[in-house]
């Protein structure tokens, strides 16, 4: 079961192949979920975790907030796709707050990053000129645990052995371009491969 979070995460189901079989949950009640309805063939009723249409493939199954948070704090969530704000070089996310904005609450972000096995962030490298991939995060953390894998519109970056490593480029981006990009220090390989579409 993989849990999509708000943002970039929502357009996860969009991509994946039809022979793939990946049940998708929405923290707000649903297992099942499959890309963006097509325009007028939304329910009201079948939201994503930003409350945004989605569609149910055949087969889903939906159950109110308490069994879906009863799911991923029992640990039965085997990978979520999250949203951030900022990745630091240990790994750890910020996204839930930015403090002196307001925010309608944390949403399951504490949850899913405590509860999920495998925890992966798709988000942009930085925004306004400033890189989201830190070398501490100065937003509130959003769990002491670390993420697995960081994947932006430049590159995968994964963690092993508590180095932040450079795994991926994007197609048609250079190393150098991603590190002049990244704030925290970034472990780069002898060969990094480009990402495959």
């Amino acid at each position: 079961m993989v849990n999509l979070g708000i943002g970039i995460p929502t357009l996860v189901a969009n991509y994946v192949p039809p022979s793939l079989k990946v049940f998708f949950q929405s923290e707000n009640g649903l297992i099942g979920t499959g890309p963006i309805p097509e325009q007028g063939m939304a329910h009201p009723l079948l939201t994503d975790a930003g409350g945004r249409p989605i569609s149910a493939l055949p087969g889903a199954c939906t159950f109110d907030s308490a069994m879906s948070f009863g799911l991923i704090r029992g640990g039965h969530v085997n990978v979520t796709v999250l949203g951030g704000l900022q990745v630091d070089a240990e790994g750890h996310l910020a996204n839930w707050m930015i403090p002196g904005k307001m925010v309608p609450g944390m949403g399951g972000a504490m949850d899913l990053v405590s509860g999920a096995k495998r925890v992966i962030v798709a988000m942009q490298h930085a925004a306004k000129g400033k890189s989201k991939i830190v070398q501490k995060c100065a937003l509130p953390l959003t769990s002491s645990r670390p993420v697995d894998l960081v994947v932006t519109e430049m590159a995968v970056i994964g963690f092993s052995g508590g180095k932040m490593t450079l795994q991926e480029t994007a197609p048609g981006v250079t190393v150098a371009e991603v590190m002049a990009v990244t704030e925290a220090d970034l472990f780069i390989p002898a060969s990094v491969p480009e990402m495959k579409l």
